[in-house]
């Protein structure tokens, strides 16, 4: 599933509009003229293909939020496991799926991970397989356990803002320039979710990705701030490793809201997209 350079700009463009104010937007494209609605529809003047109109159907929703969107993503095989048991994850997902991610990541203001993936991977979280601004990277980090080395912390020619968030009365420490230690509340179990957004709401930092890693992202969906959750998933079966999500024991199916998904196929993988809203 792939998007034309032309189009992805369009939508890059309409992500950028102040959605609180407008209902559509619209701008010219080859052939015609793309309109984008308020949260997600689309409609363009000439065909297009399957795999452009599956795209901007998958994209759209996160482009033209009206108001604060915070949406989650995991990477994992078919029966689950976001990685081995020995903690290599490089790469579960195939290039094209990965694509989606860095739009994704082009498409939101802040990227949030957690302190273990933080350690175990030291990403860089750019946008790099497309053409399109680099978020504001933000790393949950209570106990302040992560060493500050490595891409997310040294400094580079135009390195992105890293927000490094810890707990109350850790030292205040030298990092690269572009990096900003930021004090929060933590209850037993680390930040509530709820702050963190709060928080990078109050920086200005509206569009929000949980990137991982299923820690995290299970807490966010626990806690039930999300509003999409996209799983790429890809065709292997691990068998062991740790789960992408891992929630709190239930005893019973009734307990499970039912969400509405679309499934939409990327080359040889497959993109779960879930409204985390309960229908």
């Amino acid at each position: 599933m792939d998007l034309s350079p032309e189009l992805w700009k369009a939508l890059l463009a309409a992500s950028r509009q102040d959605w609180t104010r407008m209902e559509s937007w619209a701008c010219e494209v080859s052939g015609g003229r793309i309109e984008f609605f308020s949260g997600g529809r689309w409609h363009c003047s000439h065909p297009l293909d399957t795999e452009q109109s599956r795209a901007l159907d998958l994209l759209s929703p996160l482009a033209t939020a009206p108001d604060s969107f915070c949406m989650a993503q995991l990477g994992q095989s078919l029966d689950g496991r976001i990685a081995t048991a020995s903690g290599d994850s490089y790469f579960i997902n195939d290039k094209v799926t990965r694509r989606h991610l860095h739009r994704l990541r082009g498409l939101v203001d802040a990227v949030i991970i957690g302190a273990g993936t933080a350690i175990a991977d030291q990403p860089q979280l750019t946008v790099r397989h497309v053409n399109a601004p680099n978020p504001v990277r933000v790393i949950l980090d209570p106990s302040g356990r992560v060493p500050m080395k490595g891409p997310l912390f040294e400094d580079g020619r135009d390195s992105p803002t890293t927000l490094h968030l810890v707990g109350p009365g850790l030292k205040p420490v030298r990092a690269g320039e572009h990096v900003r230690r930021v004090v929060i509340e933590t209850n037993e179990e680390g930040f509530e979710p709820a702050n963190v957004i709060r928080l990078l709401e109050e920086f200005g930092h509206r569009r929000i990705l949980v990137e991982g890693g299923g820690v995290t992202v299970s807490r966010f969906i626990e806690a039930g701030v999300l509003d999409r959750l996209h799983l790429l998933i890809a065709p292997l079966l691990i068998g062991s490793g740790p789960p992408g999500i891992n929630l709190p024991v239930i005893e019973r199916l009734s307990q499970v809201p039912r969400r509405t998904m679309r499934a939409y196929p990327c080359g040889d993988e497959l993109i779960v997209d879930m409204a985390m809203h309960q229908r």
